[in-house]
C-alpha cells in the first residue's frame, strides 16, 4: 500500500503502471532519471547512490522533516520544468540527484519497506511476468502462457489486467518494444533482424506496434543511438 509522502523508487528495467489515480485527492510526481544523467553529476555516483541499485523496486518512507524538504524539492522541479528557464533541464536534475540521496539515506537507516505480492493470485502474476520478461524473442500467445502456468486463458487474462494494469499483449508488446529500443540505439543491426530478434512476426506489424507504443518510426531511435 502507497501512503502519502513515500517515495517508489523502480529500477529502469521493470515495466510498470500506476493504477487506481482516479482517487479523490490524489497526486503523484513521477520523474524518469537515466544513469548516464547520474554520471554527469558526479563520475562517483554509484558509490553514492548504491542503494538505488541493490532492488528492482521499493517504498521509502522518510522522517516528516525530510517529506517537507522533498515536497519542496518536487514543487520547484515542478516549476522549473513549466517555466523552462535556461538551464532548467540541468537544475531540474540537480534537484533529482538531491531527492535520490535523500532516498539513499534513509535506505541506510532501514527506512525501507520492500513490495510483496499481497496474494497467490498476485505472486502467479508475477511469475507470468518473468516468464515473459524472459521468452518475449519467442512466440507467445495468451493461450501458449496459460497453458505453460496451468491456468485458464480467462483467469490468466482477467487477472493479468488487474495485476499489472496492462492487458497480455499490451505488456508482451511493451517488452518487445523496449528491447528492440535498446537494440536500435546500441547497435547497427538492421531492422529487418531486430523485428525477429525481439518476437515479432512481421516488419510491418514491429513498426506499427512500435510507432502506438514510442510514437515514433524504429529509425527515429536509430538516429537518436547515432
Amino acid at each position: 500500500m502507497i501512503n502519502e509522502g513515500d517515495i517508489v523508487i523502480i529500477s529502469p528495467n521493470i515495466l510498470h503502471r500506476t493504477t487506481n489515480t482516479e482517487m479523490p485527492k490524489h497526486e503523484r510526481l513521477i520523474v524518469n532519471i537515466h544513469e548516464s544523467c547520474m554520471a554527469a553529476g558526479n563520475p562517483s555516483y554509484r558509490n553514492i547512490l548504491q542503494p538505488l541499485f541493490e532492488q528492482e523496486y521499493f517504498i521509502v518512507r522518510c522522517p516528516l522533516q525530510e517529506q517537507i524538504l522533498i515536497e519542496t524539492l518536487s514543487q520547484t522541479i515542478i516549476q522549473e520544468i513549466r517555466e523552462k528557464r535556461p538551464g532548467f533541464e540541468m537544475y531540474a536534475q540537480t534537484l533529482v540527484l538531491q531527492l535520490l540521496i535523500i532516498c539513499c539515506r534513509n535506505i541506510k537507516q532501514t527506512s525501507i519497506e520492500p513490495l510483496e505480492s499481497p496474494s497467490p493470485m498476485h505472486e502467479r502474476i508475477s511469475e507470468v511476468v518473468r516468464y515473459i520478461n524472459n521468452h518475449y524473442m519467442y512466440d507467445l500467445s495468451l493461450q501458449s502462457v496459460a497453458e505453460e502456468f496451468y491456468v485458464s486463458p480467462y483467469y490468466l487474462s482477467r487477472f493479468f489486467k488487474e495485476v499489472t494494469g496492462f492487458t497480455f499483449v499490451e505488456y508482451l508488446n511493451n517488452v518487445r518494444i523496449k528491447e528492440a529500443k535498446k537494440l536500435l540505439e546500441s547497435s547497427s543491426m538492421k531492422v529487418n533482424l531486430i523485428y525477429k530478434k525481439v518476437g515479432f512476426g512481421s516488419v510491418t506489424h514491429f513498426g506499427r506496434v512500435f510507432k502506438a507504443v514510442t510514437g515514433y518510426a524504429p529509425l527515429h531511435y536509430r538516429k537518436k543511438g547515432k
